[in-house]
């Protein structure tokens, strides 16, 4: 199958890298810049490499076609086996409903359901970070996306060929990714390299920073060694993720990186980790510069907002891609934002499975869309006045 070439645009990617070398440069900004690449690693990026290497090393041999296939034999469970695809870490549950709807095979209803409980890749973020939380919301996720894509298609009763542009159910383009350039094969086959060499002793650091235990005194280092490490590889991280997509612009910055049949799931998991990196650093910066520099208490001043925080979480969802919706959950794990604001983030974000849905059936994205907003604010609300 071939994919269509994506229409080179300025790489994006780059700014992060910019900017991470104009901070270490600047003195005043140089300390919390260190920590957060060191804490950004050690923390997060190591839990969240180990999460997906597990989880698409698992899923490599699901058959997409057959399952498809069965969804559309059996429609009662269609929203069902929709819902629990969307609980799935990660957005490729999501994209194979969205994908198969565009192509006329599930019901709107299945759409509305994948895309309410799915998470994206904040999931593995919130996985690694904090499990039981992360379970939690996606169990209430699950539940949330069954019952709203059950009415969505009672509502619809089949009647949703209006909501397909012309010449969608033939396209292929959202199946696959572009085929890779030269340079993204060479920049990814020296990242699979790089993440080979570095796990099991990243993996060991990271358990020993977990249980906090010290490094540099027992390995007779000098203080501060293996945070400088751990920043120096967070910084290559970032490089190698600026050169490691063809397209750019919004989607190559706020998405996961779409991969072809040929690249097999380390690959897949080594460009998530990357784009999960970049903003996790973006968030952990948004927040301690701050913080550090400036004593704000970023924690209170959401606090002060009250319910609005749980508005702007909610809203926030709604941005296509899985990047702004990392970024809030990144700050509820900082304690910055309430429960029930990542509960609401969580079921109004339809990650990256918004893309091809745009692309293909843009009046079905923005219903969907639409829909999805309505549980998220009647959820969170419910939990925050409840609970909170």
């Amino acid at each position: 199958m071939e994919c269509k070439e994506g229409q080179l645009k300025p790489n994006l990617r780059i700014i992060l890298p910019i900017l991470l070398a104009i901070l270490l440069l600047v003195p005043v900004t140089r300390a919390v810049t260190l920590q957060v690449l060191s804490d950004a690693f050690l923390q997060v990026s190591v839990f969240v490499f180990a999460s997906l290497a597990l989880y698409y090393s698992l899923t490599r041999n699901l058959d997409k076609e057959r399952l498809a296939s069965y969804m559309q034999q059996h429609p009662l469970q269609e929203v069902a086996i929709a819902a629990l695809l969307g609980a799935l870490p990660g957005c490729g549950g999501a994209i194979i409903v969205v994908t198969q709807f565009t192509r006329g095979l599930t019901s709107f209803g299945a759409v509305v359901a994948v895309l309410t409980s799915t998470m994206g890749d904040a999931a593995f973020l919130l996985l690694a970070q904090k499990p039981a939380d992360a379970l939690l919301i996606v169990a209430i996720s699950l539940v949330v996306g069954a019952i709203s894509g059950y009415i969505v298609n009672l509502f619809h009763k089949g009647k949703t060929d209006w909501l397909l542009s012309k010449g969608a159910s033939d396209s292929k383009e959202s199946l696959c990714g572009p085929e890779p350039s030269r340079t993204r094969k060479t920049v990814l086959r020296w990242s699979v390299r790089f993440w080979k060499v570095i796990f099991i002793p990243a993996l060991i650091g990271a358990v020993a920073v977990a249980l906090q235990l010290e490094l540099n005194e027992p390995l007779h280092l000098p203080a501060n060694t293996v945070e400088t490490i751990a920043a120096t590889v967070t910084f290559l991280i970032l490089v190698l993720w600026a050169f490691t997509s063809d397209l750019t612009g919004y989607s190559a910055i706020t998405s996961e990186e779409p991969t072809t049949h040929h690249e097999g799931w380390l690959n897949k998991s080594v460009l998530d980790t990357q784009f999960v990196t970049g903003w996790v650093v973006l968030a952990f910066l948004a927040f301690e510069i701050p913080v550090q520099l400036l004593g704000i208490d970023i924690a209170g001043m959401f606090a002060s907002w009250g319910p609005m925080v749980v508005l702007i979480a909610v809203v926030i969802g709604f941005l296509p891609g899985c990047g702004p919706q990392i970024l809030v959950t990144s700050l509820y794990i900082n304690g910055s934002i309430p429960f029930s604001a990542q509960l609401g983030n969580a079921i109004s974000n339809d990650g990256d499975a918004l893309f091809p849905a745009i692309a293909l059936a843009p009046k079905a994205a923005i219903l969907a869309t639409v829909y999805s907003a309505i549980p998220a604010f009647i959820v969170a609300y419910g939990y925050y006045f409840l609970f909170e």
